[in-house]
């Protein structure tokens, strides 16, 4: 079917089309992160009202961390749409670097979240308080991972199909938050069976899941906002332009991830005797095979330089302005 429509409208890479697929993509994460929003929302007001209702501090933090969670959507939901503005003459790139700035935001309210919970914890563990309705606690449990993991599993499918890195996270920072809450069911088990500082470890337990899910969301962000990317993508993407017709060596090779969307940059060497015309078809071929074989690429500069045949370095006098490589080497 997909061969029979494309006779009649066949693809393209130009920029109309890799500003729809753009848009489409943030399109895609508002509608998830508008549904997982009212989803976490009501799992977590249902839990406060659990604890209002039973004292339960294990079920508070857990609750907390589900009310920090669903707040990460809304920075979310705002970088999507401010990255869908168009490129400026002051940003050049877009505004697509906003949806990291709200992975920063997320970091900050899972630290926040931690703090909190481990406070609480550490509170109720020296000043133990009873907890009535231990059947209505591990109800009100059980109903947080079941809301949680539809979350997670939603965030989780839309951020990989739009790459998405903030969404994904996102949607493995509410799969923790259910497992946390499978963690306030075995602690009100615990005090149901006669142990009642089981409810204060477990919310120590939580406190502590929080912060390797701090580790694992503020390393992501990192990377992203060093602009590093997965080593197997800068392979695949350097293999693409080895395989183009006319492409002697790979100078270099840059890829970042701007938002959801990824860019990249090469040098590419070809026969020193080719006309501009041909030398030029030969990048314009390189770009298009990137597009095809580069997951998520949005756009690609690639540059043309002649073979070295002649013994001339044909980049002499940029040597004194690049002291150190100019990109990833890739010469094998």
């Amino acid at each position: 079917m997909g061969w029979f429509t494309s006779l009649f409208r066949p693809h393209s890479h130009d920029a109309a089309d890799s500003v729809d697929a753009a848009l489409e993509a943030s399109a895609d994460g508002i509608r998830a992160l508008k549904i997982s929003l009212v989803v976490l929302l009501i799992t977590a007001a249902a839990q406060a009202a659990v604890v209002a209702f039973t004292g339960s501090v294990a079920l508070l933090a857990d609750t907390i961390h589900n009310f920090s969670d669903a707040l990460t959507a809304v920075p979310l939901w705002i970088a999507f749409v401010l990255g869908r503005r168009p490129p400026s003459r002051r940003y050049t790139y877009g505004y697509g670097r906003v949806e990291d700035l709200a992975g920063v935001f997320i970091v900050a309210m899972i630290a926040l979240s931690a703090a909190v919970a481990g406070y609480e914890s550490i509170r109720r563990l020296f000043d133990p308080q009873p907890i009535t309705n231990v059947g209505v606690v591990i109800a009100a449990g059980l109903i947080g991972a079941a809301g949680n993991e539809l979350v997670a599993l939603y965030r989780i499918r839309v951020g990989r199909n739009i790459g998405s890195a903030a969404l994904v996270a996102d949607g493995l920072h509410a799969r923790t938050d259910g497992f946390t809450s499978l963690a306030v069911v075995l602690g009100a088990i615990g005090v149901l069976a006669g142990f009642p500082l089981a409810d204060p470890i477990v919310g120590i337990g939580i406190t502590v899941a929080i912060l390797f899910v701090l580790r694992g969301a503020a390393r992501d962000i990192y990377r992203r906002l060093m602009d590093a990317v997965d080593p197997d993508l800068v392979d695949s993407a350097e293999a693409s332009i080895r395989s183009t017709p006319g492409v002697l060596d790979v100078e270099n090779l840059r890829l970042r991830w701007i938002g959801h969307r990824i860019r990249a940059e090469s040098g590419i060497v070809v026969d020193a005797g080719l006309g501009i015309i041909d030398a030029h078809a030969i990048a314009v071929l390189a770009h298009h095979r990137l597009l095809h074989d580069v997951p998520k690429l949005a756009d690609a500069t690639v540059h043309v330089s002649p073979s070295s045949e002649d013994g001339l370095d044909h980049h002499a006098p940029l040597a004194h302005h690049q002291p150190h490589a100019s990109g990833c080497d890739t010469k094998r």
